[in-house]
This record gives C-alpha cells, sequence and structure tokens, in this order.
C-alpha cells in the first residue's frame, strides 16, 4: 500500500512539473511573438514613411528615378517579407527573408541619401527634414523592439532546450525561434542618413 502511495505521488508530481514547463513554453513562445509584434508596429510606420521620403525627393530628383524606383521596390519587398515574418515570427526561414530584404533596403535608402546630397534645395526642404527625423526616431525603436524580441526568442530558446524543458518541448513540437539581430549585421544597425 506504501509503495502504491508512493508511485502516485511519483506519477502526480511528475505530471505537475510536466504541466508547468508546457505552461511556460507556451508563456515564452507567447511573449517572443508580442516582443515581434512590436516589431512589426515599428517597421509599418517606417515603411510608411518611406513613400513620404521618395514623394519629396522626386520633385528635386527628376534624374534619378531608377534610385527613387528601387527605393520604393525595396521598401514593398521588406514589406512583404515582414508580413510573412509576422505571420509566424519563430520560423527561421521567415526572418532570414525578412532580414535579407531589411539590408536591401537599407541599402537603397542609403544610395538615396548619396544621390540627395547633389541636390541643395532637397536638403534644405522642410518636410524632407521632418520625414528624415521621424525615420531616424522610428530607426531607433525598431532598434529597441528587435532588442526585446531577441532577448524574448533567447529566453525561449534556453528553456526549451534546458533539460527537462527539452523533453516537453520535443513532446509537444516547441520548434526553435530564429533570432532576428544573427540575420546580418546591417539589419541591426540603422541606416546612416543626413541632409546636413
Amino acid at each position: 500500500m506504501g509503495f502504491l502511495i508512493f508511485l502516485v505521488a511519483v506519477i502526480a508530481i511528475t505530471v505537475v512539473i510536466g504541466m508547468n514547463l508546457y505552461n511556460r513554453l507556451v508563456s515564452l513562445r507567447n511573449r517572443f511573438k508580442n516582443a515581434y509584434a512590436q516589431i512589426d508596429v515599428q517597421l509599418q510606420r517606417r515603411y510608411d514613411l518611406i513613400p513620404n521620403l521618395v514623394e519629396t525627393a522626386k520633385g528635386y530628383m527628376k534624374h534619378e528615378r531608377e534610385t527613387l524606383e528601387a527605393v520604393i521596390a525595396a521598401r514593398n519587398e521588406a514589406q512583404t517579407a515582414n508580413s510573412r515574418a509576422a505571420q509566424n515570427p519563430g520560423d527561421p526561414q521567415a526572418m532570414q527573408q525578412l532580414g535579407a530584404a531589411e539590408m536591401g533596403l537599407n541599402g537603397a535608402l542609403s544610395r538615396l541619401m548619396v544621390v540627395s546630397e547633389a541636390y541643395p534645395d532637397l536638403k534644405a526642404d522642410q518636410t524632407m527634414t521632418v520625414v528624415m527625423e521621424e525615420l531616424s526616431s522610428t530607426e531607433n525603436k525598431v532598434a529597441f523592439a528587435r532588442q526585446a524580441f531577441n532577448d524574448s526568442v533567447m529566453f525561449y530558446n534556453t528553456a526549451r532546450e534546458s533539460f527537462p524543458g527539452n523533453l516537453v518541448a520535443k513532446q509537444w513540437a516547441f520548434g526553435p525561434a530564429e533570432l532576428l539581430a544573427e540575420v546580418a549585421p546591417e539589419v541591426k544597425a540603422a541606416p546612416r542618413i543626413s541632409f546636413s
């Protein structure tokens, strides 16, 4: 009889520990998904600012159509990649595609800024100055949101890889999540934009 009580107690403790580990993994997964939602908000704000930047520059840069079109194309590609990543922020492929698209957008924006240096009237335009300040502020917010996301992913991955969490993670298919900062070094840094 004593052995039976001991056995039931061991099984009950095991079940309770398993439930707690499962709930912790669910909580951590939801936390990194929420953290990605914050990145999504800031990236969307960034994507919304870029057409204003291009429209303002169009009036001054009539001979730079190719550069302006490249910025819009890169913005659209990044926005599409962000939409895919937002559907499943833990998907390594989606995060890598987002990183590559963001790197392309940063490159296109940098080229636009280099070309715009040849247009003094554009640099002095008040609308351009305001849009650039908003874009710079948004870049800082994206960087903070990325850090929060990466921290959440790290906590989740640590919990799912540590014993005994790894047993629960394997049983219930808690897959690894991808860090956004690991995609490409260029993604971590805001593009350097200056109209001074």
